[in-house]
C-alpha cells in the first residue's frame, strides 16, 4: 500500500455521467492486481472530504486509470479535475481476483461500470474469453472496445433494449452457461449486490466457481472502522464476519452470506 499525491494526467468524459481519470501514480500501479481499488481524497468538500473508494481501471506505465460515475458532491467534485491538479491517493488496497484459471474459460459478467475492474482483468489474464455486459440503457455500457480489441466475446443485455438484448446481464449468462463452447468456465463478476447473487447462486447450480468484487460504504478502506462488514462462510461450514475492504472486496462465491 502507497500514499501519495497523484497529478491529474487526462480526464475526459465517456459518456453524459461517466468519467475516466487518469492519474501519475507509479508507486500505485508497479503493485497493483485486477480487482483491488485505491481510495482517493478529493479536495474542495469542506467537512465532507472523506476518501472514495474507486476500482482500478488500468495500471500501465505509471499511469493509474479509474472509470468512475457522477453520483454525488464527491464524484461531481472528481469530475472538476483538470490536468496538472494533484489528489491524495491511498492504494492499491484490497485482495483482487484470482489470475490463475487453468484450463477454465474467463467469464466475465459486469453490471453498469462494474466493467472497469473487469477490463484491467481481462488485460492482465492473458487469453481470449467472454465479456457479458448489461446496464440499464446504452449511455452506461462502457469500456465494451476494451474486449474488442483483446478479441474477446462480448455480448452485451440493455433494460429497455437500446444496445444489445432487451434484458438483464443474467439472462446472458443463463445462455452462456447452457452453451458447451464456454463450458467448464471460471466466472469473475463486479456489479450491484443484487446482480452478484444471481451470479453466485447461477454458479453453483452449473457447478462452476466464481469470484464476486463486492461494493459496499467503505468509509477508511483499510479495515479499521467496520462500515464494510459482510458475513462469510469457512470451507467447514462456519461462519464469520470479514471486512470488505480487507478481506475483499473479492471473495468467491460460495463463501458469502447473503
Amino acid at each position: 500500500m502507497v500514499d501519495c499525491m497523484a497529478r491529474v494526467i487526462e480526464q475526459h468524459r465517456l459518456s453524459a455521467d461517466y468519467f475516466m481519470l487518469r492519474l501519475e501514480a507509479p508507486e500505485v500501479t508497479a503493485i497493483a492486481r485486477p480487482g483491488q481499488f485505491v481510495h482517493v481524497r478529493v479536495t474542495g468538500l469542506g467537512d465532507a472530504a472523506l476518501r472514495r473508494p474507486f476500482s482500478i481501471y488500468g495500471a500501465d506505465q505509471g499511469v493509474l486509470a479509474l472509470v468512475y460515475k457522477t453520483v454525488g458532491r464527491g464524484t461531481e467534485q472528481l469530475a472538476r479535475l483538470a490536468t496538472g491538479d494533484s489528489v491524495s491517493v491511498i492504494g492499491p488496497l484490497g485482495n483482487g481476483f484470482p489470475l490463475d484459471c487453468g484450463e477454465r474459460v474467463p467469464l466475465l459478467v459486469a453490471g453498469g461500470y462494474g466493467v472497469a475492474p473487469l477490463s484491467f482483468l481481462a488485460r492482465r489474464l492473458g487469453r481470449r474469453g467472454v465479456l457479458l455486459v448489461g446496464a440499464r440503457r446504452a449511455d452506461d455500457i462502457l469500456c465494451t472496445a476494451d474486449f474488442t480489441d483483446l478479441a474477446w466475446d462480448v455480448r452485451v443485455a440493455t433494460q429497455d433494449g437500446s444496445r444489445g438484448e432487451r434484458g438483464l446481464v443474467t439472462d446472458l449468462l443463463d445462455a452462456c452457461l447452457a452453451t458447451s463452447p464456454v463450458v467448464p468456465a471460471e466466472i469473475y463478476a463486479c456489479g450491484p449486490d443484487g446482480m452478484l447473487r444471481a451470479v453466485g447462486e447461477r454458479a453453483a447450480a452449473a457447478g462452476v466457481r466464481a469470484w464476486l468484487s463486492l461494493d459496499k460504504h467503505m468509509v477508511c478502506g483499510v479495515g479499521a472502522c467496520l462500515a464494510c462488514v459482510q458475513r462469510l462462510r469457512r470451507a467447514d461450514g462456519t461462519e464469520w464476519i470479514g471486512r470488505v475492504c480487507h478481506d475483499g472486496p473479492v471473495f468467491e462465491a460460495r463463501e458469502i452470506v447473503w
